[in-house]
């Protein structure tokens, strides 16, 4: 998967383009800024829309290519993100540290989703929020239908 997304990240457009996701922007508007992680985060788009209102912005993803395309627009930006690239296991984040933890399309393998999201957990300080969108597994039933 690895070789699969540094693929798509080093195109120089952006495969989601620059702004962030709308449901994001909608959840993240009703909570105080404070210290939040961006799970697979690829090109940066969200961290760096996180980190314009003011989070302290961590992020990870296992695209080195993301993370080159993220920190650029993050400069660009005027904004800092601390963005590491590899195995949620092996980054060391803290745990009880993020306020907030948004999970955007940041879709797993099916072997490592139950242990992510078990140290996602842990990372989470009591009382935190977890801001979560995603596919749902039935959603190729639903394309093209009305609802």
């Amino acid at each position: 998967m690895k070789a699969f997304w540094d693929e798509r990240y080093k195109q120089k457009e952006f495969a989601y383009g620059v702004t962030p996701n709308k449901y994001l922007e909608k959840k993240i508007a009703n909570l105080k800024p404070g210290k939040i992680l961006f799970p697979a985060e690829g090109e940066g788009r969200n961290a760096v829309y996180a980190a314009k209102l003011g989070w302290d912005v961590s992020a990870f993803d296992i695209s080195v290519e993301g993370k080159n395309k993220a920190l650029k627009l993050a400069n660009e930006n005027n904004v800092s993100i601390d963005y590491r690239v590899g195995q949620l296991p092996e980054l060391d984040f803290e745990n009880i540290y993020f306020d907030t933890i948004a999970l955007i399309y940041a879709h797993f393998p099916p072997n490592l989703k139950s242990e992510y999201h078990g140290i996602l957990d842990k990372k989470l300080k009591k009382g935190g929020f977890l801001i979560f969108e995603a596919f749902g597994k039935n959603l190729l039933g639903y394309i093209g239908k009305k609802p």
